[in-house]
């Protein structure tokens, strides 16, 4: 004694700029559920974004962490819930994209203010691109903005109950609150209000699951598969 059996666990490190991801198994390489974000995105200078304490919060909402990432990924709510994105944002160029552990969800805006300046480098270049919404599996979204980042983690604590914790990134501040980033805790009241609505509503006698809509829930299709690939290996 000691011997290598008595050592503390070492967990392999995946670092993108200034943020650092781990796996507790290494089943699962972490590259696998970040790459695709990273490569799409890898023109970003990630080490100048500075995470910003007095931006960040986290909130306490009445309903499944599931249900929480559900309305995450599918975009067929945003013109009736929440009003001010959808004047800022082309709904109808709103696009998804799925990968083996994460999806992209593809904000377009509906002018030439407060969007990307992108490099000839991006897959998006010529694109008035506003918004990108990577959620990567089972319960983070990477929300990038003109201004920088925010990063949500959800966080299950009862059946009916989860935190969301929202880390603000800024990258650029004299975009800061303009465009589809501009109110950030508008939305996610918005959010909590339908989400929490829904909790109730699937604990009625009435309710039955209904169809996926081909072109608006392609991201909650996906999250229902990996769910069930998940829970099958258990």
């Amino acid at each position: 004694f000691p011997s290598e059996e008595d050592n503390l666990h070492k967990l392999d490190l995946y670092q993108w700029g200034k943020l650092i991801f781990t796996s507790l198994t290494k089943d699962l390489p972490t590259k696998d559920f970040f790459e695709p974000m990273i490569n799409r995105l890898s023109w970003l200078p990630m080490d100048d974004f500075h995470y910003r304490p007095e931006l960040s919060k986290e909130y306490k909402v009445e309903a499944h962490w599931a249900l929480y990432c559900e309305n995450y990924l599918e975009g067929f709510h945003i013109p009736f819930v929440h009003a001010g994105l959808n004047s800022v944002m082309d709904y109808a160029r709103y696009t998804t994209e799925t990968y083996k552990y994460s999806s992209l969800q593809l904000g377009i805006g509906n002018s030439d203010e407060f969007i990307f300046d992108l490099p000839p480098s991006s897959p998006d270049y010529g694109k008035k691109v506003a918004a990108y919404y990577y959620w990567i599996f089972p319960n983070m979204m990477f929300n990038f903005y003109p201004w920088g980042l925010s990063v949500n983690i959800v966080s299950p604590k009862t059946t009916t109950s989860c935190n969301v914790k929202f880390l603000t990134y800024v990258w650029n501040e004299d975009k800061l609150r303009k465009g589809v980033g501009a109110d950030l805790h508008q939305v996610e009241m918005e959010d909590e209000d339908i989400v929490e609505q829904v909790q109730r509503g699937i604990r009625l006698r009435f309710y039955s699951h209904g169809r996926y809509s081909v072109t608006r829930e392609t991201g909650t299709h996906h999250f229902h598969r990996l769910i069930a690939e998940f829970l099958g290996e258990v």
